[in-house]
């Protein structure tokens, strides 16, 4: 019987304090805390499954209370995301769900977070993202970035950059969205990663392709993280290695 593979980390990376990063896989959820090790996580291919990562935005308070509360939420919808309107519509219930816990809380004012994901059809996977957190196909045939990041153009000279033009939450005001969603295909042996920005960051997207052409689920997840360990870890690194079964 067909089945999906997904094996997921979360780590505090070396520079920040605190995790203000959140995963969700399925039914499960983890929120601003620390796994030692990848867990993988099997699935039977049918009902929809639902995979996320959300990065609270640093510099502004209570980022992991943001990511906490959309990877949540996620996961209780994760059984109705059919479709693409679907998907859309949660990410949308996820954005006000944000600025309604914000309201009148000194401590949560402006706090946000991005999110970027993919929900496993019987038929199809689709990605979608608000924010600079990445989702790549990880091919055969190498590796393609399916999100799109809401973000300017880097400085001259540099690979990335910390600003983001779209958020969940983040404002004194509510601020509509407009969700990144793409919908692809289902073949068996499809592979995608999902990750915040402390893994895309330090690690070049060569670097990435060349991990994940050599190594597969829990290793690869370790392997993937140890290179942004080794790049100085200079943010939290959260990422999740989805794999349908040959």
């Amino acid at each position: 019987m067909p089945y999906i593979a997904v094996t997921a980390l979360s780590h505090v990376g070396l520079v920040r304090e605190h995790n203000e990063d959140s995963l969700v896989v399925g039914p499960w959820t983890l929120c601003a805390t620390v796994t030692e090790n990848p867990q993988t996580l099997l699935f039977p291919l049918g009902t929809p499954l639902v995979v996320a990562v959300a990065d609270g935005l640093g510099g502004q308070p209570a980022g992991e209370v943001a990511s906490s509360l959309v990877v949540r939420q996620l996961a209780t919808l994760g059984p109705s995301l059919d479709g693409e309107e679907t998907v859309r519509d949660a990410l949308t219930l996820c954005n006000h769900a944000v600025y309604a816990a914000a309201d009148g809380d000194p401590e949560l004012t402006t706090m946000g977070t991005t999110v970027a994901g993919a929900v496993v059809l019987p038929d199809a996977v689709l990605a979608f993202n608000v924010g600079d957190s990445k989702v790549y196909d990880a091919t055969k045939d190498g590796l393609r970035q399916v999100s799109v990041d809401d973000s300017p153009p880097p400085a001259p000279g540099r690979r990335t950059t910390s600003a983001v033009t779209q958020t969940i939450g983040g404002g004194l005001t509510f601020t509509g969205i407009t969700p990144h969603i793409t919908a692809f295909a289902l073949a068996p042996g499809d592979r995608y990663l999902l990750c915040t920005d402390g893994l895309t960051d330090p690690v070049p997207d060569e670097a990435l392709e060349e991990l994940l052409r050599v190594h597969d689920d829990g290793r690869a997840a370790f392997e993937l993280w140890k290179a942004a360990i080794e790049a100085g870890g200079p943010d939290n690194i959260t990422l999740a290695v989805l794999r349908i079964s040959e």
